[in-house]
């Protein structure tokens, strides 16, 4: 188990993308999903489902053709809901689970009735959008919603079932780390997509016309990297009706995310201070503008609610002296990313090891980087190449570069350093996660268990005493 492996290499702190459920649609981007609230079923364990007796080998079949260090997302639906499925009807003659399932329901009715019907109607209705739905399922009117709720009703439980599963083994996996003293970071992306259960049942805190479609997207504005901008296309938020229902959505979201993390960062933080609104009929985000947030008023009444918030500001791009303000009176650490460390005057770049701060969090790149290896390969200038090995002082090449920005994050006067796995492997360009402002063949990378050595565990282990951060 990768917990296992991060207990032996002394490791602390274990980061992970969202896990709520993704469609092929947007290329099955974890930050694309149908819900901000509901976890993805394909990530449900079949051994354990085996172990508790809600399916049997006989059920389980020949595991299809996986590739093992791709994910494929349409392989593994096909095989895990006919499991799941099997694994439903066997649970609906077992009694000694009703009490666990019915006290799930219960805590998570607030986003789970929802959702489940949501679920249900969207596959009912052949995956079209909540708003092209009949206009009394897509307005919520009580007598279609009440009628719709018993027509599907054994569709409605089936997926009810499925995030029980889901949040019961990530639950036991959570304890299993904190018992470890691994912390889990999650990622809380600070929009949801349109098509969502979020935005159909609770349509009063975006902007939309009567119609429920958009009135404005989401994106950022143009800067060097692009001259259009960003068109992110996610539904923006009411602020203003948000504040007036005193945050609740926000607060119950908070609140589900520090329960099965230890830790959140908070996607594309400049956003919850100001965010770039663009008319939803533009083709670009050139024509946007910025839209003030109830920054302080959000945070404090978080702080009514919570002791603490332990909360990672993802601050990277252009910051402005506002961001920095919220960040500092709340103190929330930012990321430092070594991949941006070696463009411009190195002598006052915000991303080189000598200009760190305590409160911030180091990281040699994130899902959206080039592995180190592949950076240094393929994504670095001639004179950014010369920069990195002035630095650090001596020559480097494919194989060392990745141990080397390792070496400098863990020196780093951070807090907190955390380190891909990709590069902790050596790996390259096939391993990246992510290319942004492309859709498809990314999120596939898979580690493989042999990968976790026993070897590698000890060079970990030894680094990290070294630097004091075991």
């Amino acid at each position: 188990m990768f917990a296992d492996f991060l207990a032996d290499a002394g490791q602390s702190l274990w980061q992970i993308l969202p896990f709520g459920p993704s469609s092929s649609a947007c290329g099955n981007s974890p930050y694309c999903s149908y819900s901000a609230f509901a976890g993805n079923p394909l990530l449900v364990g079949i051994d354990l489902l085996e172990q508790e007796g809600y399916v049997s080998q006989a059920d389980l079949g020949g595991l299809p053709p996986f590739d093992p260090q791709r994910a494929d997302y349409n392989l593994a639906a096909q095989f895990k809901y006919r499991v799941l499925g099997i694994a439903f009807e066997n649970f609906r003659e077992m009694s000694d689970h009703e009490c666990r399932f019915e006290d799930f329901l219960h805590a998570s009715a607030f986003w789970l009735d929802d959702y489940a019907l949501f679920t249900a109607l969207k596959e009912h209705f052949g995956g079209a959008a909540w708003n092209e739905w009949p206009p009394g399922l897509r307005d919520r009117e009580t007598g279609a919603l009440e009628s719709w709720n018993r027509e599907l009703s054994d569709r409605i439980l089936r997926e009810k079932f499925y995030q029980f599963l889901f949040f019961r083994q990530w639950s036991e996996l959570k304890t299993y780390c904190n018992q470890k003293k691994i912390q889990i970071i999650g990622d809380l992306p600070i929009y949801v997509s349109f098509d969502s259960s979020d935005v159909w049942s609770n349509p009063r805190f975006f902007k939309l016309d009567e119609a429920k479609r958009p009135l404005a997207v989401s994106g950022v504005p143009p800067d060097y990297f692009s001259e259009t901008g960003q068109l992110w296309g996610n539904p923006v938020y009411a602020w203003d009706a948000i504040k007036e229902d005193g945050f609740s959505w926000w607060i119950r979201r908070m609140e589900h995310n520090l329960t099965y993390f230890d830790m959140v960062r908070m996607d594309h933080f400049r956003g919850f201070v100001a965010y770039w609104e663009v008319p939803a009929s533009e083709k670009t985000a050139i024509n946007g503008k910025w839209v003030e947030v109830p920054v302080f008023d959000f945070f404090d009444m978080l702080l009514k609610r919570f002791s603490t918030l332990p909360i990672i500001a993802e601050d990277l791009g252009i910051i402005t002296a506002d961001v920095k303000e919220v960040m500092a009176k709340y103190g929330f650490p930012g990321m430092k990313i070594l991949h941006f460390a070696f463009g411009g005057d190195l002598a006052t770049n915000p991303y080189v090891p000598h200009n760190h701060l305590r409160n911030c969090v180091i990281f040699t790149g994130t899902h959206d980087n080039n592995t180190s290896r592949g950076w240094f390969d393929h994504d670095l200038s001639e004179q950014e190449k010369k920069n990195v090995i002035s630095y650090l002082g001596r020559e480097l090449n494919e194989a060392s570069i990745a141990g080397e920005l390792i070496r400098f994050a863990m020196m780093s006067v951070a807090d907190m350093a955390i380190i891909p796995m990709q590069d902790h492997l050596g790996l390259g360009i096939e391993a990246r996660m992510n290319t942004p402002s492309t859709t498809f063949d990314n999120w596939e990378w898979r580690m493989v268990p042999e990968q976790l050595t026993p070897t590698l565990a000890q060079e970990i282990l030894e680094m990290t005493k070294l630097y004091g951060r075991a």
